[in-house]
């Protein structure tokens, strides 16, 4: 049985500027205080993902990129899949995925499915919190690619 948190930001910045900010890691420590992540945006790489200051509580995680870059019906979507300590126990594939609405706007959506023989009981204890994660990601990315920094970043965008 798998158990889904969706979140979702409408952004008044264009896909490309969204996608360079979010999978710019190196410069979350300027503008996400929930989320910290180390690696590479690249199909089949490793990353280490942790909350940030502001969440503090969980352990990092080693996840596999398992979709980074331009997909399908999305404009562009970066996608993992993460263990709690090995596979089955607490696993959650997680995904943020930029949609254009026109040229200078997007949504995003953030979500991730969990399953495993503890994913309804530790949900339980963590899910609201984790939902309220998603929101302060949203919005602090929202914030970063709506002002003149995120713009900036935006020549990087597509590689």
């Amino acid at each position: 049985m798998s158990h889904i948190i969706r979140t979702e930001v409408a952004i008044d910045a264009p896909a490309e500027t969204v996608w360079s900010v979010l999978t710019d890691f190196a410069a979350y420590p300027e503008w996400n205080g929930y989320t910290r992540i180390e690696g590479t945006a690249r199909e089949g790489d490793r990353l280490a993902v942790s909350p940030g200051p502001e969440a503090g509580r969980m352990p990092t995680f080693r996840p596999e990129v398992l979709r980074a870059g331009p997909a399908g019906e999305y404009d562009f979507e970066l996608a993992w899949l993460g263990h709690l300590y090995v596979r089955g126990l607490f696993d959650g594939e997680h995904s943020f995925r930029v949609e254009a609405i026109d040229d200078h706007h997007c949504r995003l959506v953030q979500s991730e499915s969990f399953s495993g023989v503890l994913a309804g009981l530790l949900l339980r204890f963590v899910g609201e919190d984790t939902e309220r994660n998603f929101e302060a990601v949203n919005a602090a990315l929202k914030t970063r690619a709506e002002s003149p920094a995120g713009a900036v970043d935006a020549p990087s965008a597509v590689a």
